[in-house]
C-alpha cells in the first residue's frame, strides 16, 4: 500500500492517522506540505523514524522539500521526482490521507 500525506503534520492529524494503519512494507509519500514531516530534529521526527526502523518505506517529493527549504531531510527519507511519484503508484495500491 502506498499512503500519502500532503498536510503539515503541525496542523494536521493526518500523519498520525495514518501511521495508525502502515505497516511492515507499506510505502509513505509526503508531498506538499506533509514534507515538513520529514525535518530532523521536530517533534515528528520520531514518528517518521519508528516508521522506518518498522519497514515502511519513507519517500518525499524532491520539488516539495526544496520549495519549502527542508534540505536535509530525516536520514532513511528518499527523495523522488515526480516519475517517482508516478512509479510508486504503479506499484502500490494508493490511499491518500486528506
Amino acid at each position: 500500500m502506498l499512503h500519502t500525506v500532503n498536510k503539515s503534520p503541525f496542523q494536521s492529524s493526518n500523519l498520525k492517522n495514518c501511521s495508525r494503519y502502515v505497516k511492515s512494507g507499506d510505502a509513505l509519500l509526503l508531498l506538499e506540505d506533509g514534507v515538513y514531516a520529514a525535518m530532523q530534529g521536530t517533534e515528528q521526527s520520531g514518528l517518521i523514524e519508528s516508521l522506518l526502523s518498522n519497514g515502511v518505506s519513507v519517500y518525499a517529493i524532491s520539488a516539495d522539500l526544496t520549495m519549502r527549504a527542508v534540505s536535509q531531510p530525516i536520514e532513511g527519507v528518499t527523495a523522488v521526482d515526480y516519475a517517482g511519484f508516478v512509479d510508486l503508484v504503479e506499484e502500490h495500491p494508493l490511499h491518500s490521507w486528506l
